[in-house]
Parts: C-alpha cells; structure tokens; sequence
C-alpha cells in the first residue's frame, strides 16, 4: 500500500513541473525576442501546427535554436538561442506556441 501512494505522489509531482510553464511568460518571450524579426505575430505563430511547435521546442527548445543558429538571416539571435536564458525560459515560450498553433483555434493578442 505504501508502494502505491508512493507512486502516486511521484506522479504528482511530476505533473505538477509542467505546469509551471505560463503563456503569458511565453507571449512576453516572444514580444521581446522573436518580433524583431518574425514581424508576423499572430500570423507567425499561426505557421505551424501544435505538432510542429511540439517539435521543434523539445529538449528545452534545442532543434529551434539549431534552426537559428543555421539561419544566416537569424545573426541577431545567436547570442540569445546560445544562452541558458533561453534554455530555461524555453518551457514558457513552448507554452505560449503550442497553445497558439494553427490548429489550436485560438488567437493571440501580441501587444
């Protein structure tokens, strides 16, 4: 019985790390470092499905960051997705993606 409540305690605990992400931290992730260049805002975001942000924000954002550190475009960047502001703060901003996708049906205000 012990074993049991055990896991289930683990198992909440477990749950209760993700949901420390926040969309709002995501959204003013965005606004301060992606709007700079990806002008399109919502539409931007809009681009890909929840299963691409999904993707592409594994292993704290890391395939994102290899986007942009491939991008010759994404110089201003760099310093940013080398980070490990970027790295810790990535979960917020996964949120804030996925919760926006083009298949989500919702839309975000991006002021």
């Amino acid at each position: 019985m012990t074993k049991f409540i055990f896991i289930l305690l683990a198992l909440a605990i477990l749950s209760l790390t993700s949901a420390n992400a926040a969309i709002y931290k995501g959204q003013r992730i965005f606004v301060k470092k992606c709007l700079k260049c990806h002008e399109g805002g919502q539409n931007f975001v809009a681009q890909y499905k929840m299963r691409k942000w999904k993707k592409l924000m594994k292993k704290n954002g890391k395939p994102l960051a290899e986007l942009h550190l491939k991008s010759k475009k994404a110089r201003k960047a760099h310093k940013y997705f080398k980070s490990k502001k970027y790295s810790k703060k990535s979960k917020h901003l996964r949120q804030f993606l996925v919760e926006y996708a083009k298949d989500s049906g919702n839309v975000p205000a991006c002021n």
